[in-house]
């Protein structure tokens, strides 16, 4: 007999901030790639800009790190349609992300700033414990997603910061720790 939870797709997700503080900061971007857990087959991604409702309080230097430009953000969804998609596509998965601590709590803050019940799992999985067990007797120099990729012989994310690239390139870590 199989225990359901092994069967259920892992969402391995990053967004984009505004900022660091999940209550005072918004998401300006989603990104999904969402696994079948016993095939490591992508079911499914989302890449999603989200229009900010208080672009004044964002960090300038947040805008800098995930390239922010109000032009490339023209056609970006409400927070309300993102969170809609995001929990269509997520239903029932769980949520994985390499800093589960910081997504998570601009996940979970948007469903409620959107009227939204997560449909996701109740557990979480941090890639960045997975990464640390895996690599805690190496010589690794940081757990940047980046640095992490080039230890485990993987090409780093792109810059600037795009949340899709994020979760692809946190699927291809999450595949390599996961199957060493």
């Amino acid at each position: 007999m199989s225990i359901e939870i092994f069967e259920r797709p892992i969402a391995i997700t990053d967004v984009e901030t505004t900022g660091l503080d999940a209550v005072k900061h918004e998401i300006l971007e989603i990104g999904l790639v969402l696994v079948d857990q016993r095939t490591d087959e992508v079911i499914d991604t989302l890449n999603i800009k989200v229009k900010p409702e208080h672009i004044e309080t964002a960090d300038p230097n947040a805008l800098k790190i995930n390239g922010y430009d109000p032009e490339n953000w023209l056609n970006a969804v409400s927070l309300l349609e993102a969170m809609t998609l995001y929990s269509q596509k997520a239903k029932n998965a769980i949520f994985c992300s390499h800093n589960v601590t910081f997504d998570w709590s601009f996940i979970a803050a948007a469903f409620k700033k959107a009227g939204l019940k997560s449909t996701l799992d109740y557990h979480r999985l941090d890639l960045f414990s997975l990464i640390w067990a895996k690599t805690k007797d190496s010589n690794i120099e940081s757990f940047s997603l980046s640095k992490v990729a080039l230890f485990l012989g993987l090409p780093e994310e792109p810059l600037p910061h795009r949340a899709i690239n994020g979760a692809r390139t946190a699927h291809e870590i999450y595949k390599k720790i996961t199957h060493s």
